[in-house]
């Protein structure tokens, strides 16, 4: 038998709470192991119970779901995939918490078996948002969000610098990644086999210290923003 997806569930609201635990525990291969009210909590719980993915709420009253995202993903210890919940489809909070290292993000009103879907996904190490989606959303937030906009000069110079460390293959599926394309279509674009593009994918994101295609995504897409 398939061992289940364990999951924590970290939100403020307890109904919130007891609605993704009942939705979630009406799968068999999906088995919610904690449930954690606030981002000062995520550390310990995922410690004690060594979740496969973590269902992170983003706005909370103490420590919020994107520094919580942050601190799990460069700590020393076990590190699930984060999946954030907003409810904002273009928020520029959401590309923060992918920038800080989320798998992807899923609005509260998902129906429940895309939630489902998305859950088993991330357990299995699959991006949940897709780079060609998370193009969009960085094409529809930067340039509008003040911040953004502010730091978008010396972001790009940081990410240049960092995929000039990239061979020129790894250079050249990293940009189409970014493009978009699944692993069978840059196989076909670049004439080489599905085992070559998922081991330069797998090179890049370990020379560059990332945690997945979507911050792959979003480096390469601040590299190659125009001036």
């Amino acid at each position: 038998m398939t061992t289940p997806v364990r999951v924590l569930l970290v939100d403020d609201d307890p109904l919130v709470r007891s609605g993704l635990r009942m939705m979630l525990s009406g799968d068999d291969g999906i088995a919610v192991v904690a449930e954690a009210g606030d981002g000062t909590e995520v550390p310990a719980a995922v410690a004690e119970h060594r979740p496969d993915v973590v269902l992170m709420d983003v706005r909370m009253p103490g420590l919020d779901g994107i520094a919580a995202t942050r601190e799990l993903r460069a700590g020393e210890g076990p590190r699930p995939q984060v999946l954030v919940l907003t409810t904002f489809d273009a928020d520029a909070t959401v590309v923060r918490a992918l920038r800080a290292g989320a798998a992807g993000y899923l609005l509260k009103h998902t129906a429940p078996e895309r939630i489902v879907e998305a859950v088993h996904r991330a357990g299995a190490g699959e991006p949940v948002l897709s780079p060609s989606v998370a193009r969009a959303l960085m094409d529809r937030v930067v340039g509008h969000d003040p911040v953004e906009r502010e730091e978008a000069p010396s972001r790009r110079e940081r990410a240049r610098a960092r995929l000039a460390l990239l061979t020129d293959r790894e250079r050249e599926v990293a940009e189409a990644v970014t493009a978009g394309l699944s692993n069978a279509e840059i196989a076909a674009r670049l004439y080489m086999s599905m085992g070559t593009v998922k081991a330069h994918v797998s090179s890049a994101l370990t020379r560059l210290d990332l945690s997945g295609r979507v911050q792959l995504a979003l480096l390469t897409h601040d590299a190659l923003a125009q001036d």
